[in-house]
């Protein structure tokens, strides 16, 4: 199979340059490399324009595509037919020799597939641990490992506000386990939702299912949106086994406010998506959970250094929810 590599970027050089390290260091190097930059200076477009590179392409979107959802659909129109599969990296990753590699035998194996996404192996550290201590809150035990609780999730478990599927599923109350919580076992597991930033998806299928424009700019759980509607036509793996790092890059970010208004507007619209008509306690639970997320930021104003980055994050957290009273978002 043929694989394209879509990396979306805005503002962020040397990141990309990392990135771009890692991929031409590929087992499986990709058929196509398309970067595509919402920049609004010319420090990416210098670097990558005329690069030595094989098979890249930069473009430079004018500024009506510019956002992460826009930035993909484009990048999506300029990809050749002849590529099987297409793949997006956020531009802040840099990968194990064997991604590529491994994310295409996930197709072999599963040929149905409508999107394998990768796994990422600095963001959270596991231990082997095979016998789960009963009542143990301070852990989370997945497959054979286990990895600290947050204290979040503490909380929403004690409040008896803890889901019952398994991360990468949607239950009916919103609020789950995102893909992060799946071990470093090296299988493959099925789920609902891909990270967008380590995901992929056959050429076939980008072509008839877009990202949804509604999340504009930074496009906070645009992914979650996206392959929530894949999945109730199909299935989604991921392979813990391709791997690569998440070196996080703040640049380019919305402030704290903003970040905390999008995080409940756009967890909402999400939510909506997966379930048009939610029951009544599935509802009164992405409350609850909503308003204890946003009291749990209030609490960091005290119990961490940065201080006015949680006051202001958990405004627009507060923010967000009364706006759901007078102006909830349309559902495409």
């Amino acid at each position: 199979m043929k694989i394209a590599l879509i990396v979306c970027t805005y503002m962020r050089p040397e990141s990309v340059r990392r990135l771009m390290d890692s991929v031409v260091a590929q087992k499986k190097v990709p058929d196509e490399i398309l970067i595509i930059d919402g920049s609004i200076d010319d420090e990416t477009s210098v670097r990558f324009r005329e690069s030595e590179i094989p098979n890249l392409r930069y473009y430079k979107v004018p500024s009506e595509h510019r956002g992460l959802t826009k930035q993909r659909n484009y990048g999506i129109n300029l990809v050749s037919d002849g590529i099987d599969i297409v793949a997006f990296l956020d531009d802040d990753v840099i990968l194990l020799p064997d991604y590529f590699h491994r994310l295409l035998k996930t197709y072999d194996s599963f040929p149905a597939a409508l999107g394998v996404g990768g796994y990422i192996v600095n963001d959270t550290k596991w231990e082997p641990f095979l016998t789960p201590a009963p009542d143990d809150l301070d852990h989370f035990y997945n497959d054979g490992y286990r990895r600290k609780e947050s204290s979040r999730y503490k909380l929403r478990r004690r409040l008896g506000l803890a889901q019952e599927e398994p991360p990468g599923f949607y239950p009916e109350f919103g609020h789950g386990r995102s893909v992060g919580f799946l071990p470093p076992s090296g299988k493959t597991y099925p789920t609902e939702t891909l990270m967008g930033g380590v995901s992929s998806f056959p050429l076939k299928v980008l072509k008839n299912h877009k990202f949804s424009e509604y999340f504009e700019g930074y496009g906070l759980y645009e992914d979650a949106d996206f392959t929530l509607r894949l999945s109730k036509i199909g299935s989604l793996y991921i392979n813990t086994g391709a791997q690569l790092e998440h070196h996080h890059d703040f640049s380019g970010r919305p402030n704290s406010y903003t970040y905390g208004k999008m995080v409940v507007r756009n967890g909402w619209y999400v939510w909506r998506v997966k379930y048009e008509n939610p029951s009544r306690s599935a509802r009164f639970k992405w409350y609850q959970i909503t308003i204890l997320q946003a009291v749990i930021r209030f609490s960091n104003v005290i119990t961490t250094q940065k201080r006015g980055e949680a006051f202001y994050e958990a405004t627009g957290r507060i923010i967000g929810l009364f706006s759901l009273i007078y102006n909830k978002p349309c559902i495409e």
